[in-house]
């Protein structure tokens, strides 16, 4: 199986497929999926793009719309991770993960996919230490706080990802995990991005909670983007342990190392998404303690069992079968022809397939336990702690990505 991965997509959708096809034809390959690493920014509409954390030179439509809309049709079976600067109004609608687009899967703000019979992780979004512990209390519209905050990682969702038990093949981060740099050539890393020194030699470059993961996932190959610049690592997990080759990948732009493309042995195809039951499995025993406020979400790291939801998913899945449900469109597309209209929805939608996931899971849906002044009613996830004041919540700086984003 060939697997394209790419690192910061910036909606240049129309650039990295037509990338690949002159791939293929020069090499005479065959692409069978493409991974992307986050700032996919999958943006159907003004109104998403409203909510995309960037300055305002950078707020354009780019490219996805077209495949939202049907004008264009992906031509490589895609799966996404979001990273920190997305149209987040529309990945919550995703939140487990599903179609952003007809073959453009969105892995969910964390989330375990089959394609064939590899397996791919991945946890959306970058790590921000002051909102970890919070739970996922921002609703659209955003406010100048929440659009930033709405894609931190959180604690809830990598300790679902740390029950993974089985091996999985690919991960997917933004972050680099912390201490990464520590496997590779950090020396040339720091000639050629020189404001990463102090960072690197602290030991506080990339993400603590990607790098617990690594550590306890330990896959074949991991895969990251945010820094806009490749760097390769090989982990060597123990002394006799596996090892993880670790790449992190450029943005889209011309001239840069945003594309690799991997070799991982299979079985032969036709391939296609598929539910992984272990993952549902994890999904149902934790969706009952979903935090959807500010206050502190802890949870000790013992192991929870989920035996009994295994079998009871896979009896689910055998019935129903392993493909995610059907793409819906939830929105009006951008429409070039009338560039300044706009859709008026200000707040979430309640996707179809998000509707049918969780009734096939036979879970309630809790994505709007909300109200509009931000203070969310669903409490059954929280363990007690202390609430958070606005000046407790750090706001991070207006461009949060690599200093060289304006290049």
């Amino acid at each position: 199986m060939k697997i394209a991965v790419e690192g910061c997509m910036h909606g240049e959708l129309d650039i990295v497929y037509d990338t690949l096809r002159k791939l293929e034809e020069a090499e005479g390959i065959k692409i069978d999926l493409l991974l992307c690493c986050g700032d996919f920014q999958a943006v159907r509409n003004k109104d998403d793009l409203r909510c995309v954390n960037v300055p305002q030179k950078y707020r354009t439509m780019n490219s996805f719309w077209k495949y939202y809309s049907g004008q264009a049709v992906a031509p490589y079976p895609t799966i996404f991770i979001g990273g920190n600067h997305e149209a987040s109004n529309y990945l919550w609608e995703l939140y487990y993960g599903g179609w952003a687009a007809p073959n453009i899967y969105f892995l969910g703000f964390a989330g375990v996919v089959k394609f064939g019979n590899i397996r791919i992780g991945g946890l959306s979004g970058i790590h921000k230490q002051h909102n970890y512990h919070s739970g996922h209390y921002e609703r659209p519209p955003y406010n100048e706080q929440t659009i930033r905050s709405v894609y931190h990682v959180r604690h809830y969702d990598v300790l679902k990802l740390m029950h993974v038990k089985e091996p999985l093949d690919i991960f997917l981060s933004h972050d680099w995990p912390l201490g990464i740099t520590e496997y590779g050539n950090w020396q040339k890393l720091i000639r050629d991005k020189k404001y990463f020194e102090e960072e690197v030699k602290n030991r506080t470059l990339g993400s603590k909670p990607a790098a617990e993961l690594l550590n306890k996932l330990k896959p074949p190959y991991w895969f990251s983007a945010h820094l806009h610049c490749q760097f390769p690592a090989i982990i060597q997990h123990g002394d006799n342990g596996p090892t993880t080759k670790f790449l992190a990948l450029d943005k889209c732009l011309p001239g840069r190392n945003f594309l690799q493309v991997i070799d991982i042995p299979s079985n032969p195809g036709p391939y296609e998404i598929q539910y992984d039951e272990e993952w549902l499995a994890i999904t149902r025993r934790f969706n009952s303690i979903l935090p959807l406020t500010r206050r502190r979400f802890t949870m000790r790291d013992e192991q929870l069992d989920t035996q009994d939801d295994r079998e009871w998913v896979r009896s689910k899945l055998i019935t129903r079968g392993f493909r995610p449900f059907d793409f819906v469109q939830t929105a009006p597309s951008f429409n070039p022809s009338n560039p300044v209209a706009g859709s008026s929805i200000t707040g979430s939608c309640k996707n179809p397939q998000t509707v049918s996931f969780l009734q096939l899971l036979e879970l309630p849906y809790l994505l709007d336990s909300s109200t509009s002044e931000g203070v969310h009613t669903n409490e059954s996830g929280s363990q007690p702690g202390n609430m958070l004041d606005d000046e407790d919540i750090e706001l991070p700086d207006e461009d949060e990505d690599a200093a060289d984003d304006d290049e």
